[in-house]
């Protein structure tokens, strides 16, 4: 295990796993659910960067919004399915860290500065609302099922959401291989394949670490925002991603169009309209980055719990302009990809399709129309968001 103590190591070892993704993006992609990418979550969990979070006080680095903000783009530019997978265990993390109790944040930082993973099991279907859980907690036991639990498949840790006899929302952290732990790989979806976010299966799981999480949500936080920050960083990973394989296969591969070489165009990149477009795109993902350290800043100035609903609205809405530009942009540059580079382009061999399905899979995360509305509302009448400030 990689001791990861700094800003600069932290960025140093995403630098390594990155390129460690790299050979193997486009086979990951491919096989999808088929099979499981168990050698590059090693290098992952090996690097030392699921630790640097945690705070100083239970023995980790405590490192803050800036350098999770940049290991997660620079591995997203890479691959954004395996970027994505630590993004739950980044939140529990900050769950741990603020409302566990002693005995909780003992045993489960120790695994985590071990490189020993916590996936998620939140999200569930056929309630009429997120947060309408049919997953129970009765008498210490655990049952329900869950949907989209990514990370769940090669975990150490799960993170349960349920209600308990009082109907209060709770957090259980059950081991994933304990008795009535079942995790399929039912993950069938265009993009972001390499996630397996299957679905789990609880059947009478004892559950002995249980903490308050409705808490979290009745006082000003930092939870949603560090959270969505997570994403933001996955998206601005994929349109610069997207950007670099554009730029590449203009310089090594595309030949000029017949109108280019009239116009004087010795080769694709000559072009004049190519130019305006990858300079149009490359702005915008510049321009994505840059909301992106400028959210990061503000929550770290903001610190991990905000002073007041003000604060927590400030953070709130500076992440989620990063995010809401982000997605579009990403989208954009993965879609632009194809105009500048040409038909040879989406040749299935070179899988360059995967960026657009990428994107599009993951921007359709959460409603990016209510971040513009929330944004305009502050803007135009001080109205903060809701939730204590929190979106």
């Amino acid at each position: 295990m990689i001791a990861v103590v700094s800003h600069e190591a932290a960025l140093a070892a995403a630098e390594r796993v990155a390129a460690a993704l790299a050979p193997g993006v486009v086979r990951r992609d491919r096989d999808g659910a088929d099979a499981v990418p168990v050698e590059a979550l090693a290098d992952l969990d090996g690097s030392g960067l699921l630790s640097i979070t945690v705070p100083s006080a239970d023995g980790g680095p405590g490192l803050g919004p800036l350098t999770l903000a940049e290991v997660t783009r620079i591995i997203a530019a890479v691959d954004p399915a395996i970027a994505q997978i630590p993004q739950a265990h980044y939140l529990l993390v900050d769950v741990l860290a603020r409302h566990a109790g002693p005995e909780v944040r003992r045993r489960l930082f120790a695994d985590v500065l071990a490189g020993r993973r916590i996936g998620n099991a939140l999200a569930e279907r056929g309630g009429s609302h997120a947060q309408d859980l049919s997953t129970r907690i009765a008498d210490g036991r655990l049952t329900g099922r869950k949907y989209y639990c990514t990370g769940a498949l090669t975990s150490a840790w799960i993170a349960v959401s349920a209600l308990d006899d009082a109907r209060r929302l709770v957090l259980a952290f059950v081991p994933r291989d304990a008795p009535g732990v079942t995790i399929g790989t039912d993950w069938d979806v265009m993009g972001q394949r390499a996630t397996i976010s299957g679905t789990t299966t609880f059947e009478d799981v004892a559950a002995e670490l249980v903490i308050d999480y409705a808490g979290a949500f009745e006082v000003p936080q930092q939870l949603g925002a560090r959270a969505q920050l997570v994403h933001a960083a996955i998206e601005v990973g994929i349109a610069e991603g997207a950007l670099r394989d554009t730029r590449d296969y203009l310089r090594e591969k595309a030949r000029p169009s017949t109108e280019a070489v009239r116009a004087g165009a010795a080769g694709a990149a000559d072009d004049p309209h190519v130019l305006h477009r990858y300079g149009q795109v490359a702005t915008r993902v510049r321009a994505a980055a840059a909301l992106l350290r400028e959210a990061a800043g503000v929550l770290e100035q903001i610190g991990p719990v905000p002073a007041d609903a003000a604060a927590a609205a400030r953070g709130s809405l500076a992440v989620a302009a990063a995010k809401a530009f982000a997605s579009e942009v990403a989208v954009q540059t993965a879609s632009e990809l194809f105009a500048m580079c040409g038909t040879s382009s989406t040749a299935a061999k070179y899988d360059l399709d995967r960026h657009w399905r990428n994107a599009r899979t993951h921007s359709v995360h959460d409603p990016v129309a209510w971040k513009y509305h929330h944004l305009a509302a502050w803007e135009l009448a001080g109205v903060q968001p809701p939730n204590h400030g929190q979106l």
